[in-house]
């Protein structure tokens, strides 16, 4: 964000500007600046591993020098960061980390339609009483946008992309604002069907081991003792596919997970449960099928006949949108690439 271009009433003040690629910035609350700043500055320090700048603290100002690219995408960064300070968030490495990938796309895809060049950086975000989250990757803010506007949403892509995680929170943000009557949680209980008889416990207990990631997102956006008496009245249901057969889901927030592993005629089974202000989020990773060999996938096979369907939406995330830590996106390419190298082969040995 370019120093004369902050209004008046922002706190943020430039000076000491003597060309594009150096400047100061001074933030009135020193609270603020100290968070924003992070412990033993942190998050200058990433700031300057990741643009390639350099940001040096004293007291509640930091200076920035550098490209001029990569010294706007730091300011617009920090002017984001410090609003949602203000506004009573807090932020972690993670959100710093997110506001510079958010920061560096408003360079890079300017058709991007949350982004101002050299304006007021903005993330799309989930809010529960509990919790905020915000986007913090460009995808993940096409994916919170997909989830405002489509009544059926397929996130697909490697783990540690946020998928599961914001599918789950939208889920809550719903059922909290009275938009949904209840949240239906899904997902294939083991890799190649529906065999659940021979675990011990009733159905909750048979299928709580799977459906794990979907309750640690839950108890982020909601009070424990909540989600606890949620599950008990029903209001969260746990619902194995060998379940829904029959039903209608009426206004409900319905989830399923790791859909790479159904088959065609489950996946197209779960589908028309849809009812009446019912909401359908489908995640999972096409490239991590476990079904057995000759067994088409009923994800894959629903992205291509849903291909243009109104009210369907298809948001994609790749190995750059993964949000944990950097090894995970460095795994997730190295195995990428030794899939296409062996989808070759066997393309030269036909």
């Amino acid at each position: 964000m370019n120093g004369h271009e902050l209004t008046t009433s922002s706190p943020r003040q430039s000076k000491n500007e003597t060309d594009a690629n150096q400047f100061v910035l001074t933030f009135e609350n020193n609270r603020y600046a100290s968070e924003l700043f992070g412990q033993f500055d942190q998050n200058l320090k990433l700031l300057e591993q990741r643009l390639h700048i350099d940001a040096r603290a004293r007291g509640n100002s930091v200076s920035i020098s550098g490209d001029v690219v990569a010294t706007g995408q730091a300011r617009r960064a920090l002017d984001y960061l410090y609003d949602r300070l203000q506004k009573g968030g807090s932020i972690e490495l993670s959100d710093v980390d997110g506001a510079i990938r958010m920061a560096i796309a408003a360079d890079d895809q300017l058709s991007l339609p949350t982004m101002e060049r050299k304006a007021k950086l903005t993330m799309s975000q989930i809010s529960t009483r509990k919790k905020t989250i915000a986007a913090r990757t460009p995808t993940q803010d096409t994916y919170i946008r997909a989830l405002e506007r489509s009544e059926l949403v397929f996130g697909v892509g490697p783990a540690g992309t946020g998928k599961t995680y914001l599918a789950v929170a939208y889920a809550a943000q719903l059922l909290e604002r009275g938009a949904v009557d209840r949240i239906i949680l899904s997902r294939p209980a083991v890799e190649a069907g529906e065999r659940l008889g021979f675990l011990p416990g009733d159905m909750k207990e048979k299928v709580d081991p799977y459906l794990r990631p979907l309750y640690d997102a839950l108890y982020d956006m909601m009070p424990g003792d909540k989600v606890e008496r949620a599950i008990t009245a029903g209001v969260i249901e746990i619902a194995p596919l060998a379940f829904m057969r029959g039903r209608t889901l009426a206004n409900a927030a319905v989830i399923l997970d790791e859909a790479q592993n159904t088959t065609s005629m489950q996946m197209k089974m779960f589908l028309t449960r849809l009812g009446e202000n019912g909401r359908m989020i489908v995640t999972g990773d096409p490239s991590q099928v476990d079904l057995p060999r000759g067994v088409k996938s009923g994800l894959v096979e629903a992205l291509q006949i849903l291909k243009g369907v109104e009210g369907v939406s298809v948001v994609r995330f790749k190995d750059v949108d993964v949000v944990r830590h950097p090894m995970v996106a460095r795994i997730v390419r190295a195995y990428e690439a030794q899939t296409a190298v062996q989808d070759e082969s066997e393309q030269m040995d036909r």
